[in-house]
């Protein structure tokens, strides 16, 4: 009788085993290989380049605007991060997940994002000031921090603060409630260390990246979530001709006009205010928005 090697046995099997995993590996390569990668998300500008640059470009750049000039409402409203798991904010506005897009009134009111910024923001002040037009300053809370003396100054001229998050993180609205918390406490934090008692009274989402979770957190530190009406888009530096046509255009009655006096080259932007002053004023009161919140 002859006696099979146990040797010889366990060899083969294992040579069929490397084969098999062998071709098994093959396929799944191929495969993979047949599968496009997913397209990238542009979040717009956040390169540094002699300081922080910013952006409001929306997480869904293809999202339409909350609100159009007029007020009303277009169909889909953007939903950037929404969980919709999460209950709305009681409150609730006539933006994104219950952000307010428009004053509430006549008034329009001019917006500022992502200041205090050394350069820009004293000759946004100066031509505010030159025009008697109060506006409100949506800081990020380092720059708060590295200039209070121009977070003084924004206060000494009447205007009204906003939060802007920490770092201008686009993503804040996904974080976790006490992470959102605790960045907007570091944010007002470094505005009071500046003005003790100036009130912040709106928070603004950076790139418009509302969620539930970040707008109930703001109202619930007492701020009122603030998006916009009118976007030229002037962090893109198209120029003063463009912003300033794009905002005399599309700015009606209630409408919270968004511009940037910091996060890059603004100089288009505070070339186009002093164009548009002498025709909003004309034709708008502009007021900045109420210290208590808007209504």
């Amino acid at each position: 009788m002859r006696t099979r090697s146990t040797s010889g046995t366990v060899g083969t099997v294992g040579v069929v085993t490397l084969v098999l995993a062998a071709l098994l590996g093959s396929a799944y390569a191929l495969g993979r290989s047949m599968i496009p990668d997913p397209p990238r998300q542009p979040l717009g500008a956040s390169a540094q380049v002699d300081g922080a640059q910013y952006g409001e470009q929306p997480a869904d750049p293809a999202a339409p605007p909350a609100t159009r000039p007029d007020g009303s409402s277009p169909a889909g409203t953007p939903t950037t991060g929404a969980d919709p798991d999460t209950p709305q904010p009681a409150s609730g506005g006539d933006g994104p997940f219950g952000s307010h897009a428009s004053t509430g009134t006549g008034e329009v009111a001019l917006t500022f994002d992502d200041g205090p910024d050394p350069t820009y923001t004293p000759q946004v002040l100066e031509v505010l000031r030159a025009y008697g037009v109060k506006a409100t300053f949506c800081v990020v809370g380092e720059n708060a921090q590295d200039h209070p003396d121009l977070i003084r100054a924004i206060v000494a001229d009447g205007h009204t603060l906003c939060n802007h998050s920490w770092h201008h993180d686009v993503l804040l609205g996904k974080r976790s409630p006490a992470l959102i918390r605790a960045d907007l406490i570091r944010t007002n934090d470094a505005i009071h260390a500046a003005v003790p008692d100036a009130p912040v009274s709106y928070f603004r989402q950076p790139g418009g990246a509302w969620t539930y979770p970040v707008v109930s957190v703001a109202e619930g530190l007492g701020m009122t979530p603030l998006h916009w009406t009118v976007d030229p888009n002037d962090w893109q530096v198209p120029g003063a001709a463009k912003i300033t046509a794009t905002v005399s255009r599309d700015t009606g009655p209630g409408a919270v006009v968004l511009m940037h006096d910091a996060g890059g080259d603004r100089q288009g932007t505070v070339d186009a205010l002093r164009r548009l002053l002498p025709d909003l004023t004309g034709r708008f009161q502009l007021e900045a928005l109420p210290p208590g919140g808007a209504n």
